[in-house]
């Protein structure tokens, strides 16, 4: 009996933060890359973090359709980024929203061939600077723009993808 309770203090009071990354794929495009590097990705730009992420893989109609109704910007984007934005109050072993990255799968392709980048290396950095929004990071000035660039290099060339990052949006 004392073994148990002695386990039990033990795990709480070693409890580690969770981080839990879930992956959706409605686009269903080829070249998506696999769940497991979609959550190794976010994650690397999610450090220190704990609550769950949603990523969602969408076509361009739904990119368009929630960039213009969330930012009022027309067509298609690579990445969009929704924080939770508020402090939720959860049971002990659910974890907090952290929010959504939502990705447009055609765009990315796209992308990555005109700018003769990796397809792999550019759905990292694109999962990182949504992952970073997540996380207060924004490019709205050119101060913020360069820091928001330096992290994402710094996670990318830590993840072996040497690149020039540039934090702006596509649309």
């Amino acid at each position: 009996m004392g073994a148990a309770r002695t386990v039990g203090a033990a795990s709480a009071a070693t409890r580690v933060k969770r981080l839990a990354i879930v992956v959706r794929n409605a686009a269903r495009s080829r070249g998506v890359p696999k769940d497991a590097s979609i959550r190794k990705w976010t994650a690397a730009a999610l450090q220190g973090a704990a609550g769950e992420v949603t990523v969602r893989i969408v076509t361009a109609a739904e990119s368009a359709e929630l960039n213009a109704r969330y930012r009022g910007h027309s067509g298609a984007t690579n990445v969009l980024s929704f924080p939770a934005g508020e402090t939720w109050i959860v049971p002990a072993r659910e974890l907090a929203p952290l929010g959504d990255v939502v990705v447009c799968a055609e765009v990315v392709a796209r992308e990555a061939r005109e700018q003769k980048k990796a397809l792999g290396a550019h759905w990292a950095h694109m999962l990182i600077h949504g992952a970073l929004h997540l996380r207060g990071y924004d490019h709205v000035t050119t101060r913020q723009a360069r820091r928001m660039e330096a992290h994402e290099r710094k996670l990318l060339a830590a993840l072996g993808f040497a690149c020039k990052a540039r934090s702006r949006p596509s649309r």
